[in-house]
């Protein structure tokens, strides 16, 4: 399964892609879409929308997962992150992937063992869980850590509960 993990942001979204068989996970790319901040909220998001249609057509995911939205002090930069979110939700939707979300502290808690745990934390066992990975900024890794719960998380197909007559 491929799996398309999003850390939504107006000014950066992360992204990464990884391919989980089993237990076992590998890097297939990672990245970030950038707005620019002198354009208007309906332009940041035209290009939010863009960038990660180009992530989803290039990679092919077969599942996508989003960290979902904390709320924060300032409340217009929460309904922005909101929109923002609203987008990588939307892209991989509309091409028919399921789209699954997942709380900061889930993302923590699968990932690292605590649901506290610092972004330094997280960075250093996505490189571990993900040998090689080439994920550059704390965007891509955030989203390589989505795709890592969600990796984690997911319903095991019925075929691999009956294998061995198991049921």
């Amino acid at each position: 399964m491929r799996i398309l993990g999003l850390d939504p942001g107006l000014r950066q979204t992360g992204w990464g892609v990884v391919d989980a068989s089993g237990t076992r996970l590998r890097f297939v790319a990672a990245g970030r879409v950038s707005t620019d901040p002198s354009d208007g909220l309906a332009r940041r998001l035209v290009q939010l929308a863009d960038g990660l249609a180009a992530a989803v057509a290039d990679h092919a995911p077969d599942a996508a997962a989003v960290e979902e939205t904390f709320v924060n002090r300032n409340p217009t930069s929460t309904l922005k992150l909101g929109q923002a979110r609203g987008v990588a939700l939307l892209v991989p939707a509309r091409q028919g992937i399921p789209v699954f979300e997942y709380t900061p502290n889930q993302i923590k808690k699968t990932v690292v063992g605590t649901g506290h745990a610092a972004k330094e934390q997280v960075q250093m066992m996505v490189r571990t869980l993900l040998p090689g990975a080439d994920f550059g900024d704390a965007d891509a890794a955030d989203a390589l850590a989505v795709a890592i719960c969600h990796a984690h998380q997911r319903p095991v197909p019925a075929v691999a509960t009956a294998v061995g007559g198991g049921r």
